[in-house]
């Protein structure tokens, strides 16, 4: 097995961060063409009746599956941890090619009645356990094998592929608009999204066998508490920190999308900007370098506490694109200094034989709880016509991560990377 050395250069340095990224892209492509293609197959999925209820049952398929990302955070962490990077990534883009697969293929329930949404159930359980692998993983990967001082930089890329997977869902989403009418799309023209899913997850299963391994998990291969639990319960603190510094990000991050917009008009918008906010990601990472991870945290902390509820209340009140793009883009550029270094932060938390274990399962809870609950609670709040104490909700979680971020250390200048 290759090793990624401490000392190697920066071209190999380079080769395996694209490499991890690549696959990256695909896991999360495959979880956002979900959320993307929704409007098109909840009727497919469910009972023939209102579309709100057809909705509400695919926004609660979708907490579903991140309801399962805790589960993937301590399996597929602690394989990580136990097997190594490489096998685990590779691991986790199986199993959502697997789930990507379901998807497509499930007839509708007109055909094959109250099955259909338990598949879809399923593969929506694969995908969860799928991403709360990856995330964790990727993370792990990307810290170890970046150069010390180009950290945050190289780790910026997990929010780089994490966005890009969403813009390319989009992307496919908005092709498939131009070339098919609505009717199309509604009957089948969303399982072409889900068969591209699969078959890029195949390509990356390929491609990830032949990723370095990082050096700091091979200096850990004899230690036997690698991957427990035991030794994951010896850092409560740092757990707890991943959970604050999680929680106000996540649910920021799903939170900004357009409403009173026709679906192809939102697509567009959606698309622009995230390419500007998947831009930004690299250059908020080599600031934190340069700076620390702390002032990029504090400013989203402050900023999405104090201008959440502005923005949101704006948007949903706009008709028109332009400032629905310029609406949704302030609230990304806000949330960049979470989604930019979120990874490197929490990687810098935890010595290498629990990294991905410590890593992926306080985050994926969180993100479960609240990142997945997330599009149910708006629906909800909207349906009730109290769409505005959403937007409450949001900023005071973003409030509660700002406390965290006061109190916690520099870790870019105390990091256990360094000691490993």
């Amino acid at each position: 097995m290759t090793v990624v050395q401490e000392k190697g250069s920066e071209r190999r340095v380079v080769a395996n961060v694209l490499r991890g990224s690549v696959g990256n892209l695909i896991e999360w492509y495959d979880w956002y063409a979900y959320t993307a293609f929704s409007i098109y197959f909840a009727a497919a999925f469910f009972p023939k009746g209102d579309q709100t209820a057809q909705l509400l049952n695919t926004a609660a398929v979708f907490a579903v599956g991140f309801l399962m990302r805790p589960l993937g955070g301590w399996l597929l962490g602690r394989y990580a941890d136990r097997r190594g990077r490489r096998a685990a990534l590779t691991l986790s883009v199986t199993l959502m090619a697997f789930g990507s697969l379901i998807i497509a293929l499930t007839p509708s329930y007109a055909s094959i009645g109250v099955a259909a949404p338990v598949l879809l159930v399923l593969a929506r359980l694969l995908q969860g356990l799928s991403v709360g692998g990856e995330y964790a993983t990727s993370a792990t990967y990307l810290s170890e094998v970046a150069s010390p001082a180009r950290r945050g930089f190289y780790s910026s890329f997990q929010y780089v592929t994490l966005t890009a997977g969403q813009l390319v869902a989009l992307g496919v989403q908005i092709v498939l608009q131009q070339f098919l009418s609505r009717t199309e799309m509604m009957e089948w023209g969303w399982r072409i999204a889900f068969v591209i899913g699969a078959t890029g997850a195949v390509v990356v299963m390929w491609l990830r066998r032949g990723m370095d391994e990082s050096a700091n998990f091979e200096k850990q291969k004899e230690n036997p508490e690698k991957g427990t639990f035991r030794a994951l319960l010896q850092h409560p603190k740092e757990c707890l920190l991943v959970v604050g510094l999680t929680l106000g990000g996540t649910v920021a991050f799903y939170t900004f999308t357009t409403s009173k917009i026709d679906a192809a008009t939102v697509s567009w918008i959606n698309f622009a900007a995230l390419l500007m906010f998947v831009v930004l990601q690299p250059l908020a990472g080599a600031l934190s370098d340069r700076i620390g991870r702390r002032p990029l945290l504090l400013g989203f902390g402050v900023l999405g506490t104090l201008a959440t509820v502005p923005l949101l209340s704006t948007l949903a009140k706009t008709s028109e694109a332009f400032p629905a793009f310029l609406l949704m883009l302030g609230g990304l550029v806000i949330v960049t200094g979470y989604t930019s270094i979120n990874a490197i932060v929490k990687a810098e938390l935890f010595p290498t034989n629990i990294r991905a274990l410590g890593v992926g399962l306080p985050y994926a809870l969180t993100v479960a709880i609240f990142g997945g609950t997330a599009e149910y609670v708006a629906l909800w709040f909207k349906q009730a016509g109290m769409e505005s104490v959403f937007f409450y909700y949001v900023a005071g979680c973003v409030l509660i991560s700002l406390l965290v971020y006061g109190f916690m250390r520099e870790t870019s200048k105390d990091s256990v990377l360094d000691r490993d």
